[in-house]
């Protein structure tokens, strides 16, 4: 199998940067769109890399929470031929696959009257052993560092009620400690409270010193991570990193950026104030199947991150090189982050697929609604052109790698 070397930015023009949000079994619908980003790219780059081109090959930095954060691991951890664990195209079926096992639904209505009874007792939903025997099976003794390509993931500390944030760039320098089993660390940023119990590991870094984590979702901090992945490469350009070479620090104009959310239902309006005045600590953790507490931190947090992007990328006048593909016209099982019923799994699979036809949108500033943007077309055809300028830049790296290593 052939290996392909990733050239870093120095040898080209751009920046760039993919992003995955939380959101549980949702992380079907970016399964999608990435499945189809990665097909364009095997279809510009046949005479070069082939069925063999995988995204890690195109971005210089992945990133991922809850979710999002697996699914980063996937695209950039090594198989035994040093090349991604996993190709786009082979996410939906793990997740078709393993998400029942996860998450097993109730049967029968004894269990229907009892879950509202259940979910409000000790101990959250699920005791994620399989998820975490899934994890470390498929992702073995990889450590941070050793990812294809750099990736962030975040977490949340509970004990020390501060972020963690996985990096395979600190990892690699000046944060050792951090360089931690990837199974570690997507079992921790996967760790949804009420959902999936808190995951607690040490890691002992090569001077012998042991760090502990006491972690829980990374949703708590960065439902969308992709200002995470911006403020380490920031900071690795901020240290004079020889990877960038001239680029300077907060550029847009040298930043390529796609992000793509879980989807959310935002049109359904299903919570309000009046509503939540009445509510104590019981409603807020449970309210109709839901958990609104958990619901709102996620979607203000990546909400937060969605707008500061767009003021930062329009400053610039580089809206193009920002992409946001989400959907928040999710309605009920669709909207859930545990509904793992073949009928709802198999759905979420048509929102993706849906998805890619629908227009791109970006963020009103003024209405913090997100809107069509004029003559912008698809999602697909966006994600379309943004694969050609992916591959031009992978050509212009090769290129200009092989020459200056030939003089």
């Amino acid at each position: 199998m052939a290996t392909v070397t990733h050239q870093p930015p120095k040898y080209g023009k751009l920046i760039t940067i993919l992003s995955v949000d939380g959101g549980g079994i949702r992380g079907i619908i970016p399964g999608v769109l990435l499945e189809y980003l990665e097909s364009q790219l095997k279809a510009r780059r046949i005479e070069l890399d082939g069925k063999d081109a995988r995204l890690a090959d195109y971005f210089d930095m992945i990133s991922g929470t809850s979710t999002g954060g697996l699914i980063t691991a996937m695209l950039s951890a090594p198989n035994k031929n040093n090349r991604p664990l996993y190709a786009a195209d082979e996410i939906v079926p793990f997740y078709l696959e393993h998400c029942p096992k996860i998450f097993p639904q109730s049967g029968g209505l004894f269990d229907i009257i009892l879950d509202p009874i259940k979910d409000l007792a000790a101990g959250p939903k699920y005791d994620g052993k399989y998820l975490h025997d899934t994890v470390r099976k498929i992702l073995g003794s990889t450590r941070l560092h050793e990812t294809l390509t750099n990736v962030v993931i975040p977490t949340f500390d509970i004990k020390k009620l501060q972020p963690v944030i996985f990096s395979s760039y600190q990892a690699k320098t000046v944060a050792p400690a951090l360089d931690a089993h990837l199974s570690d660390i997507c079992i921790a940023t996967s760790a949804a409270p009420t959902y999936l119990p808190s995951h607690y590991f040490t890691n002992q870094d090569k001077d012998g010193k042991t760090a502990e984590f006491d972690l829980i979702d990374g949703g708590m901090a960065a439902n969308n991570p992709s200002l995470a992945a911006f403020s380490e490469i920031t900071k690795q350009i901020s240290k004079g990193n020889p990877d960038f070479g001239s680029i300077k620090a907060l550029d847009c104009t040298r930043f390529l950026l796609i992000t793509l959310g879980t989807g959310s239902n935002k049109t359904e309006q299903k919570y309000n104030a009046k509503m939540s005045a009445q509510w104590g600590t019981v409603s807020w953790i449970y309210f109709n199947g839901s958990t609104p507490i958990i619901d709102v931190f996620s979607e203000a947090s990546a909400d937060m991150v969605n707008y500061h992007n767009s003021v930062l990328f329009q400053a610039f006048s580089s809206e193009d090189n920002h992409l946001r593909i989400d959907d928040d016209t999710l309605k009920g099982d669709l909207a859930s982050v545990d509904t793992a019923t073949t009928e709802n799994l198999n759905n979420l699979v048509k929102v993706g697929k849906a998805l890619l036809n629908k227009p791109v949108t970006r963020i009103n500033l003024a209405t913090g609604l997100n809107e069509p943007i004029p003559n912008g077309g698809t999602n697909a055809e966006a994600l379309k052109r943004l694969a050609k300028t992916l591959s031009d830049e992978k050509k212009l790296r090769d290129t200009n790698a092989k020459a200056a290593a030939g003089k």
